[in-house]
């Protein structure tokens, strides 16, 4: 009966742990539309298991400009994803509202004009990060390791279906 309640009281305690957690994560933000888009703004940026400094550091991503999906906020800390799933605390002072996308699969080719018939200005392979311009249903505009064009949407990660971005 001891193992029971104690098992009780532990299941209790886990889920309003969690409802608090939610709650607080959600509490005090900027205003911004969340989840929202944004870009790693230092070339060292952590990643921190809480919303503060006294949390420990998970990851340490060392790419500027690479785009992170801002899930959740608490005072001046943001709950991003990056590309891969991993999810963190980032202070807002490392992420930039630029937007950027990264190249998923095996390459991409970035084209002079809008249309798959345009020339073609570079091959982008996965991981590149690319600086949007803008973008319309199908296409953005972006630079990307020094060269300026085209990219379709599919094949990219950092917008949502159907963003237009300006």
């Amino acid at each position: 009966m001891r193992s029971v309640s104690a098992a009780v009281a532990m299941a209790v305690a886990m889920t309003a742990s969690l409802a608090v957690s939610t709650a607080w994560a959600q509490s005090a933000g900027s205003g911004q539309p969340i989840p929202r888009f944004v870009a790693l703004n230092a070339n060292e940026v952590n990643m921190r298991a809480g919303p503060g400094v006294r949390y420990p550091v998970e990851w340490v991503y060392q790419r500027k400009n690479m785009p992170v999906e801002v899930i959740a906020e608490h005072d001046t800390w943001r709950k991003v994803r990056d590309p891969e799933g991993t999810e963190g605390w980032i202070h807002r002072a490392m992420l930039s509202g630029r937007r950027t996308i990264v190249v998923l699969g095996e390459e991409i080719t970035l084209r002079r004009d809008p249309k798959e018939q345009s020339s073609a200005v570079a091959r982008l392979t996965s991981g590149v990060v690319a600086v949007v311009e803008q973008c319309d249903s199908k296409w953005c505009e972006v630079s990307a390791s020094g060269f300026d064009g085209w990219l379709p949407r599919n094949g990219v990660w950092g917008l949502y279906d159907g963003e237009v971005v300006n």
